[in-house]
């Protein structure tokens, strides 16, 4: 991924908000992009980053959900407002594609419908993980499943959605089953309180949680590890006559799920999710509020911090598992930060 100085940002148009980045989560989506794992990329050169957190400095003709000196979450998720399109910023003679949201900047014009007022008690930097690892993952949790106390729930993959996944499941009072593969991540599943963890690299899945259920299998599974052999072994662990399997993952361009039509009719589920079913500006408070209670801790997800310029080190990071949600430091002169939720 090459860094562009430079970049002519045009005023914001019609249903358009112009923000001042102060922070950008990444996430795997771009990491597929990057990498070329979701296919031909029609749009190159074009700006990355779905996730953020800013202050707005002008909005465009028609906007009214938010307004200049607002603080606001960036997502991917649409919600109410202008579905605008994305501008094309200029360096020189080379003109830069965008869609509806980027992140990966430090200015950015984005669609109305892209932006939330972040609501009170939450940072900023904890605030670019409400534009979808916590819609994600919570909402897969409280808006699909909704899971009753006490259901046993497998879920695979511990990165940014997995994790908040977890929680929400914790909050629910669900027994979670979690898998992984990094050691570190599970570690973190067992901070939780998580008390049964599967290392996916020593051990077999499958045979792991059919001796933890007692061969009955789970009544629910997330899948957030991107891979199909994961997403076909969530499928596979979940029960028959109901068991139900969400995944929030989208392996390579190409590749292909294999199912046992079997397993269907005996009453087995499977679905995608699109990002937790959530509705951003119904949800991104409702979960703020979860968090500021400390039922969603998902200030935990954070840990290392980059400049900008070494997105590229972010990237691999988060490609080698090495951090569960990479974030991205570009102004942390934007202040007046609210106070966290009370541990």
């Amino acid at each position: 991924m090459r860094i562009v100085e430079g970049i002519e940002v045009p005023p914001p148009g019609p249903g358009q908000v112009h923000v001042r980045l102060a922070y950008s989560g990444v996430c795997h989506t771009q990491l597929m992009e990057v990498r070329g794992g979701r296919g031909v990329d029609r749009y190159l050169p074009h700006l990355l980053g779905h996730e953020g957190s800013g202050v707005v400095l002008a909005v465009g003709e028609g906007v009214t959900k938010v307004g200049p000196g607002d603080r606001v979450v960036l997502g991917w998720i649409k919600g109410k407002g202008a579905d605008a399109p994305g501008p094309n910023y200029r360096v020189g003679d080379t003109v830069l594609n965008a869609g509806g949201v980027t992140t990966f900047n430090s200015e950015a014009i984005v669609a109305e419908n892209r932006c939330v007022k972040l609501p009170e008690g939450v940072p900023l930097d904890v605030a670019v993980l409400f534009g979808c690892a916590v819609p994600t993952g919570a909402g897969i949790v409280f808006n699909e499943l909704a899971p009753p106390a006490g259901a046993q729930v497998a879920v695979f993959g511990l990165g940014g959605i997995g994790m908040v996944a977890t929680m929400a499941l914790q909050d629910v009072g669900c027994r979670v089953i979690a898998v992984d593969i990094e050691v570190a991540k599970l570690e973190a599943a067992r901070a939780l309180g998580v008390s049964d963890t599967i290392d996916a690299s020593q051990n077999d899945a499958r045979q792991a949680i059919a001796s933890l259920t007692e061969g009955r299998g789970v009544d629910y599974a997330v899948d957030a590890a991107g891979r199909i052999s994961t997403i076909e072994d969530a499928y596979a662990v979940v029960r028959k006559f109901g068991g139900l399997c969400v995944f929030a993952s989208h392996p390579p361009h190409g590749e292909k799920l294999s199912l046992d039509p079997h397993d269907l009719i005996s009453g087995k589920q499977i679905r995608g999710s699109w990002g937790g079913a959530s509705k951003p500006d119904i949800h991104v408070p409702a979960f703020a509020r979860l968090y500021r209670e400390g039922r969603l801790p998902v200030e935990r997800l954070l840990g290392k911090r980059y400049s900008l310029d070494r997105i590229n080190d972010a990237l691999d990071d988060l490609e080698d598992g090495r951090v569960m949600r990479p974030l991205i430091v570009l102004d942390e002169s934007i202040t007046a930060e609210p106070p966290g939720p009370a541990r």
